[in-house]
């Protein structure tokens, strides 16, 4: 079987046997079970502590119970015990990851740990029998992604990646356009990612700012995009040629410090910021600091810093799309502007998150059909965690009653393929050199999962 054919065949599968039976019950209310799924946390803090606990608990408690709580920091998993409100959870150091799993039984481990250690978690729980909730990126190294790969083949068990990107109320809207056929066989996608100074700063402040932790944010950051790429044109990525540096961040500065609490220049940084205005950070980063050493206000100007803050990337889809990728990360304004061009017409979308200017509504989209004919209109965000997608994924692994019309549920091989791509955009920069998807890795061949 071709490799094309493969893949998409193990999709199918995928989509089978994860979604069936949320559909089947769907149909059928009598059916839907009354027993709350089980899960455990390893990784409590910002996105576990609140997208994963708090909020969880908050809108999904019908369905949901979390029993554990772990994290290598003691005094930050106690905190976001606390924090999260309405739960018994036993709570677990991670070096007792394998006791959590003992003693609480759960039916998924979420995992919302620093990226490098996605994979340690996603394999030792499939491991000891329990699937996995995967925060994005799955891996951040090639063999990272077939470890997954090839311990989900073996066990059994299956992967889920919070893509939250695939469930905005413009992905929706871009699925379904280009799914109708309007604009026909898509040629080329440009993507451009646009963050602020205040978010791009804030990715370089903490452990995102470091390869070894991140695998950079064309994996940290882009696997997002990536991912929302592939989904959309319904394609493989087959390969990969970047540019990049850290252009304006880490050494780019004649100044720096340890962190900014401690910092000599703090008068003179404009990226100076005072985390103990907030009693949160406070309570699940500064009190924690002496078990683990961690420093969630970190120096942007670190020397240590290698994650790209300004790159470029091109990828070739096994169906002849092209994919041109920017991201920068130190404008005046944030946003994405993301376009497709078919052979019937392009699709323009523009999204406006932050900017100096006044915008009615944050989403744009534009069909134009040739030079004379063009239509456009606009879309709002819904309410809740990133435009109300990150209640959409919950709803869609947790309530039973949820079906996956637009396939937006991603498993195991959603997760690797965009990870991939920013690992071999990766490697493009470093050996100046196309990367070739396949080159990097192995999918079982008789995999089901």
């Amino acid at each position: 079987m071709k490799r094309r054919n493969f893949l998409k065949s193990t999709s199918a599968a995928v989509v089978t046997s994860t979604i069936l039976p949320i559909s089947t019950m769907a149909k059928n209310s009598s059916s839907v079970s009354t027993k709350k799924t089980k899960v455990a946390i390893v990784g409590t803090g910002s996105r576990g502590s609140q997208t994963w606990g708090k909020s969880l608990l908050a809108g999904f408690s019908k369905w949901v119970e979390v029993v554990g709580l772990c994290d290598i920091n003691y005094k930050r998993v106690e905190y976001a015990k606390e924090f999260m409100g309405a739960t018994n959870a036993k709570t677990y150091e991670a070096k007792d990851f394998d006791l959590m799993i003992k003693e609480t039984q759960p039916d998924y481990v979420i995992v919302t740990t620093t990226d490098s250690f996605h994979v340690d978690y996603t394999v030792r729980a499939m491991e000891l029998g329990v699937d996995a909730i995967s925060e994005k990126p799955i891996a951040t190294e090639v063999e990272q992604c077939q470890r997954i790969l090839d311990t989900e083949y073996k066990t059994g068990r299956k992967v889920t990646v919070g893509f939250n990107m695939r469930f905005g109320n413009e992905a929706a809207e871009m699925k379904k356009i280009l799914d109708s056929g309007e604009l026909g066989r898509i040629l080329s996608v440009d993507f451009q990612e646009y963050l602020d100074l205040n978010h791009g700063a804030s990715y370089f402040r903490r452990w995102h700012g470091k390869n070894k932790y991140s695998g950079s944010l064309l994996v940290h950051k882009a696997s997002h995009h990536f991912d929302l790429v592939n989904w959309l044109i319904d394609a493989d990525p087959v390969e990969v040629q970047a540019m990049g540096k850290v252009a304006f961040y880490g050494s780019n500065n004649s100044f720096r410090g340890k962190n900014c609490r401690s910092c000599a220049f703090t008068d003179k940084c404009n990226f100076y910021w005072d985390i103990t205005k907030s009693e949160r950070m406070k309570d699940l980063y500064v009190k924690c600091e002496d078990v683990d050493g961690y420093f969630r206000d970190g120096c942007v100007w670190d020397n240590e810093i290698d994650s790209y803050d300004t790159s470029t990337t091109q990828v070739t889809y096994d169906n002849g799309t092209f994919l041109t990728y920017s991201q920068n990360t130190n404008l005046p304004y944030e946003g994405q502007y993301i376009s497709f061009t078919g052979e019937k017409g392009r699709m323009d979308v523009r999204l406006y998150n932050r900017q100096p200017w006044e915008v009615k509504d944050p989403i744009e989209i534009r069909i134009s059909k040739d030079t004379e004919t063009t239509k456009i209109y606009t879309l709002n965000n819904s309410k809740g965690e990133h435009g109300g997608a990150d209640d959409r994924v919950k709803a869609l692994i947790f309530n039973p009653e949820v079906k996956d019309e637009l396939n937006q549920r991603a498993g195991s091989r959603a997760g690797v393929l965009s990870s991939l791509i920013g690992i071999a955009a990766r490697q493009s920069i470093e050996t100046g050199k196309k990367v070739m998807i396949a080159d990097l890795i192995h999918f079982p061949t008789t995999w089901e999962g």
